[in-house]
Parts: structure tokens; sequence; C-alpha cells
């Protein structure tokens, strides 16, 4: 059984872009809550609860869906660890030691870098041919971004209190990246869902050593708006949000999926208008057009080629 068996129609436009923004909702949603997360908890701390209600979440579907899964194979277990521990592991270890000391606009930008590491990955290890319409739409995406994140609210500030925690989000959008890139040469052997479990079962074996004290006594205290905050971490942005994306990734390059990854800014922002009475200030908007004309090229390019 092979990740091929289990792609959807590419025609099925509808359906694509809903399995592409369900992820893109779902980490975007997550900044705030690993806010709420590390006001309680240290960032290994809140990775290893995260990861740990994913893992049981994923053994729950290996156990109840066991048809659904791709047989694993031997020579893939050490593999299966390295893009579960780096992609996943190392990436929130990262992103949340790196949101203590920098603010959000600067970690938005960082975090920005990802399509563009995808993008220099795929040329040699996925072959990907990278037209020139796709270079435009990540470039006006990445201009977008740009503009949100720096100007996109009145209080908007790139603020780093110590330069490793810059550093981190880096490693962490590199992480990210590579995630992707392996996890696109993996799906031509393994579902969407069993690369997406087996990564992040054999991935999160990694956490074990830092499990200690301070873990049991930080979750034994933890209120409920910090366990809800987890919850939405463990299940939607990681079980749902990963498993998607790999199905995403399934159907279409690395390189164009990844371009989608601009929107989490956008979103992001216009929740908190919503739901935190933030004001945004009228670049955000062109920002915001910015990306969706980025998008539209890609995806228009991309189309215009299977005719």
């Amino acid at each position: 059984m092979t990740g091929d068996k289990h792609t959807i129609n590419p025609s099925a436009t509808p359906s694509l872009y809903l399995i592409m923004g369900l992820p893109i909702i779902f980490w975007a949603l997550a900044f705030p809550f690993i806010k709420i997360g590390l006001a309680e908890l240290s960032p290994i701390n809140l990775t290893i609860i995260r990861l740990c209600i994913a893992c049981i979440v994923f053994l729950a579907l290996r156990f109840i869906l066991s048809k659904k899964f791709s047989k694993l194979q031997r020579k893939d277990i050490i593999p299966l660890f390295i893009v579960g521990f780096f992609g996943v592991i190392v990436y929130h270890l990262g992103l949340n030691y790196g949101e203590q000391y920098i603010s959000a606009s600067a970690a938005s930008l960082i975090i920005a870098t990802i399509p563009i590491f995808v993008v220099i990955l795929a040329i040699p290890y996925l072959k990907e041919k990278i037209t020139l319409p796709t270079l435009l739409g990540i470039t006006l995406s990445l201009s977008g971004v740009i503009l949100i994140s720096l100007f996109g609210t009145p209080d908007s500030s790139i603020e780093i209190v110590y330069i490793s925690g810059a550093i981190a989000v880096l490693i962490a959008a590199l992480m990210g990246a590579a995630y992707t890139i392996a996890g696109k040469k993996m799906l031509k052997r393994y579902s969407a869902l069993s690369l997406t479990t087996y990564a992040f079962l054999f991935g999160s074996l990694g956490l074990l050593p830092f499990i200690t004290v301070s873990f049991f006594e930080e979750v034994s205290a933890m209120s409920l708006q910090a366990w809800g905050a987890i919850l939405f971490l463990g299940v939607f942005s990681s079980v749902i949000a990963y498993v998607l994306w790999y199905v995403a990734l399934s159907i279409k390059n690395a390189s164009e999926i990844s371009v989608f990854l601009y929107c989490i800014p956008v979103i992001s922002t216009t929740v908190s208008t919503l739901f935190f009475d933030e004001q945004i200030t009228w670049l955000f908007l062109i920002g915001g057009i910015l990306v969706i004309i980025g998008l539209y090229i890609v995806n228009k390019n991309k189309a215009s080629q299977k005719q």
C-alpha cells in the first residue's frame, strides 16, 4: 500500500483547497495558544505534553483504523525517526523557545522563510522545476507577509531580546522545510496518515531523555485554560493539521503548497482583530492582497501548465 492510493483527484479543487486550508488555519491559531501554554509550562515541557497528546491520538487511530495504514518497512524506521524528531520535535522546541525572546512580528518574518527553504531544497532533492511565475508568486506573498509583520497593526514591532531566540526560530523554519521535503519523498511508499503517524511516534521517542520531575510538576498544576490550549495544539494543530499537510503534499508539488504558509500571518492577525480587539492598518490590507495575488499566480501557472 502506497501513498498514491490515498491521493485525491487534483481536479477536485474545492476539496484540495479545504485540505490545504485547514492546516494553515490550525497553525495560525496555534500561536496564541502557544503563548497561553508558555505562561504555565517551559518550552520543553510544552513540547512534551503537546506531542504526548498527539501520540495518544495517533496510537488510537493506528488501532481503530489498522487496515488504512501502510505497512511499516524496517528500513524506514531510522529515516522516520529523523523526519519526526527534526521536522516535528526540533521545530516545536525552536519555536517555543524563540517565542519567549522575540516579538510575534519577528517570529512571523523568520517563519516566513519556510517556503523559501522549501523551494531551495525541492530543486536538488525532489527535482522540481521552479518556474518564473512561481518565483514571482512567492516573492509577492513574502512581500505581503513583510508588510503585515512590520506594519500590519499599530503596535507591530521587531523585537529580539536574545539573538538565540531568533536563531532558534530560524532553525525551526529550516526543520519545517526539511519535514516537507523528506515527507514528499516518503509519500511514495506510505499514505499521508501512515507517514504522519509513524513520524510522530518514532520522532517523539527523542523527547524521552528530556522528561524530568519539572514536567510532572508543571502539568499537575496546569489550569483549565492551559489544558484547553494544549488539547487544541495536540489534536488540531498537530494530528489533523500534519496529516492534511501530507495529504496535500501527495497531490501537489512541495514548492506550490508551501506558498500557502504565507496565509498564516494574515489569518492570525485577522483572528486577533476579531477576538482580541487588536487594530489593523491599511498596510495590513495591502499585505493580505499581495499574499492572495501571489497564491493566485502560483496556482494559475500550475493550472495553465496542465492544459
